[in-house]
């Protein structure tokens, strides 16, 4: 029954990566978290398990999406090559304490994020422009905070990426291209570091390297990469202001349930 489960969640993911830029990992991190406690796996380590898993489908969902963007000449390469160093230094940094942080903290900090993006991502109008003469300095450093966040939390890095360009003045559509790209970069430094952790002082399922388990990565890349692609074509067929508020109210949907699982439930 979890094989399909992991099926169902590739899809949605997919979709959600195409659409919105995000890699997935909004949704797939709680829905695994979920399977993982259903399955009877240990609170001490099913969060982390839920993280890694989702950065290393992520590497390969961004890599459909980014290409669909990138036919669709949504992508601002410029603002990549300023974005991209901070991004790997910032990715490196997070998963060097990731082990440390306590489950719960992540879940809240997952909650919060997510919250002040989708408010952030509702109520804040900015510019759109397509010019290209943003200050390298600024992308540095918003690149290390996305990276170091992103692999704390299991995410793509699009959640942060596309508001962050947007408040640029880059129009919603070339955020979100640009963004699958920095998902990407995010996600693969990330999840060769977390499957070469020993873990061999944890409880860990056979089926795992590292903190990634292998099953719900299979089940999930399988249907993820046609619908990142599916998604990734719609995204150029919706309006942006509605792509944008369907952007925001999704996030603090997710945000509402982790806040309710970790203070209310």
């Amino acid at each position: 029954m979890e094989y399909l489960i992991y099926l169902i969640l590739g899809a949605v993911a997919g979709l959600v990566s195409g659409l919105f830029g995000l890699g997935g990992g909004a949704v797939i991190v709680p829905i695994l978290l979920v399977s993982f406690t259903v399955q009877g796996f240990s609170s001490d380590i099913a969060t982390h398990m839920a993280i890694a898993t989702s950065l290393a489908t992520i590497v390969i969902t961004s890599m459909s999406s980014m290409y669909t963007h990138y036919q669709k000449a949504a992508v601002r390469w410029e603002l990549i090559k300023m974005i991209i160093p901070g991004i790997l230094m910032g990715s490196l940094l997070g998963t060097l304490i990731f082990s440390s942080i306590d489950s719960v903290f992540l879940q809240l900090l997952f909650a919060f994020f997510l919250m002040a993006v989708g408010l952030y991502i509702l109520f804040y109008p900015p510019i759109a422009s397509n010019s290209s003469t943003t200050n390298a300095v600024p992308l540095n450093l918003g690149g290390i905070a996305i990276g170091g966040l992103s692999s704390l939390l299991g995410i793509g890095g699009g959640i942060m990426i596309t508001p962050f360009l947007a408040s640029f003045g880059v129009t919603i559509h070339r955020a979100i291209g640009t963004a699958a790209v920095g998902g990407f970069a995010i996600a693969l430094p990330a999840t060769l570091v977390y499957s070469s952790t020993d873990v061999s002082g944890y409880n860990f399922p056979v089926s795992s390297i590292g903190y990634i388990f292998l099953p719900a990565w299979l089940g999930i890349v399988i249907t993820s990469v046609p619908f990142a692609r599916l998604g990734a074509l719609i995204a150029h067929r919706t309006n942006e202001n509605h792509l944008k508020k369907y952007f925001g109210i999704l996030l603090l949907f997710i945000s509402a349930g982790f806040l309710w699982a970790n203070l209310g439930g």
